[in-house]
C-alpha cells in the first residue's frame, strides 16, 4: 500500500539543490543560510477545496501553481525577495498520492522561476477536502519592506494592472509581481504598497486603515480587463464594480509623492505597466469620481471569509 513517505521520496526526487538551503528534505527540519541579512519575511496562505478552487474546474497543477503564486504575492506586496518555500499538504485518501504529486508538478516550475527553495513541510492522508498551505520566507531588499501604513495625504494611488474578471481563469494563472515591485522599489520611493488579493475597494481600505488617511479613486482611470468586461455581459454587474469588487487579481497598488509619480510614468522600469487611478486625502473614506463629476463613497468591497453563529 502507497503512503505519505512514496509522496515525499518523489517530491524530494523533484527538487533541485540550493545554495541557501544547507539542508533539505529529509529531516525533521530544514537549514537555511540566512547569514546575509539578519531579518526574515514570513508569510503563509491556505487553500481550501470548495472555497479557494473546485477540483473539477480546475487542475491540480495549476491550483498547486496558485497555492504557491498567492503567497509569493504576498513577498511581492512588500518588496521582498523569496527565499524558501515549505508545503503542507492535507491529501484526500483516494487517489491522494497522484493528486499531491500533481500539486507538486504545478508550483516547481513557479519556484525555479523565481529563484525559491522547496525545503520540506508536512503530509497528511484524511477522508476531507484538499486543503494546502505554503509558508514562504523571504528578505527585504537594500531599501528595507514597504509597508501599507506609510500612505500621505496628497500621495498618488497607482495599480500595476487591468482589475476584475478574475474568476474566468487570472486567478489560477497570474504570474505574482515579485520582479516588478523591486525594480518599483529601486527605482523610487514607494510611502506604501499592497497585493490586490481581496478587491481594490478593499485593499486600499487597508492601506487607508493602517496610514489612517482617506482616497478618492477616478473612475475613467481605473485599468478594466477585457474578463471584466466579459463577464459584466453575463451578470449585468458593471465592469467597473467588477474592477473594485472581484478580487484576486494580484496586481499591486501603491502610493507615492506626486513628483516621484511623475518621473516614474516618465522613465517606466522594463517591464512595469503603472496605471495613477487616484490620490491619497486627509479626510477618511474611500470615494470614487466619475468623469460626469459625480461623487460616491465606497464601502471596502471584496472578499472577506464569514463566520456564522452558532
Amino acid at each position: 500500500m502507497l503512503h505519505e513517505f512514496d509522496l515525499i521520496s518523489q517530491i524530494r526526487r523533484q527538487t533541485r539543490p540550493s545554495p541557501r538551503l544547507t539542508v533539505g528534505i529529509g529531516d525533521d527540519a530544514a537549514v537555511l543560510d540566512w547569514s546575509s541579512r539578519p531579518d526574515c519575511m514570513v508569510t503563509v496562505d491556505m487553500l481550501m477545496e470548495g472555497v479557494d478552487f473546485t477540483l473539477d474546474m480546475a487542475t491540480p497543477e495549476r491550483i498547486g501553481r496558485k497555492a504557491l503564486a498567492v503567497n509569493l504575492s504576498d513577498i511581492a506586496a512588500m518588496a521582498g525577495r523569496p527565499v524558501a518555500c515549505v508545503v503542507a499538504l492535507a491529501l484526500p485518501q483516494s487517489g491522494g498520492l497522484e493528486l499531491g504529486q500533481r500539486l507538486t508538478n504545478g508550483l516547481l516550475p513557479l519556484a525555479e522561476e523565481f529563484g525559491v527553495a522547496l525545503a520540506g513541510g508536512d503530509t497528511n492522508t484524511w477522508q476531507g477536502p484538499l486543503v494546502l498551505s505554503i509558508t514562504v520566507l523571504g528578505e527585504p531588499t537594500g531599501r528595507g519592506p514597504v509597508l501599507r501604513s506609510g500612505a500621505r495625504p496628497g500621495d498618488w494611488i497607482c495599480v500595476t494592472g487591468p482589475l476584475g474578471g478574475s474568476l474566468l481563469g487570472h486567478h489560477l494563472d497570474f504570474t505574482p509581481r515579485v520582479r516588478e515591485a523591486q525594480a518599483l522599489h529601486a527605482a523610487t520611493t514607494l510611502h506604501s504598497l499592497i497585493d490586490l488579493s481581496d478587491g481594490l475597494a478593499a485593499d486600499l481600505g487597508h492601506i487607508l486603515e493602517e496610514s489612517h488617511v482617506g482616497a478618492v479613486l477616478r473612475a475613467e482611470s481605473i485599468p478594466i480587463s477585457p474578463a471584466a468586461h466579459e463577464m459584466s455581459r453575463t451578470d449585468g454587474r458593471s465592469p467597473l464594480l467588477h474592477a473594485l469588487a472581484d478580487g484576486e487579481d494580484f496586481e499591486l497598488i501603491f502610493t507615492l509623492a506626486p513628483k516621484d509619480g511623475q518621473k516614474l510614468l516618465a522613465d517606466l522600469p522594463a517591464g512595469v505597466a503603472v496605471y495613477h487611478i487616484g490620490e491619497i486625502t486627509r479626510e477618511p473614506g474611500l470615494g470614487l469620481c466619475h468623469a460626469d463629476g459625480r461623487h460616491e463613497s465606497l464601502a471596502p468591497l471584496g472578499w472577506k471569509h464569514q463566520f456564522t453563529s452558532r
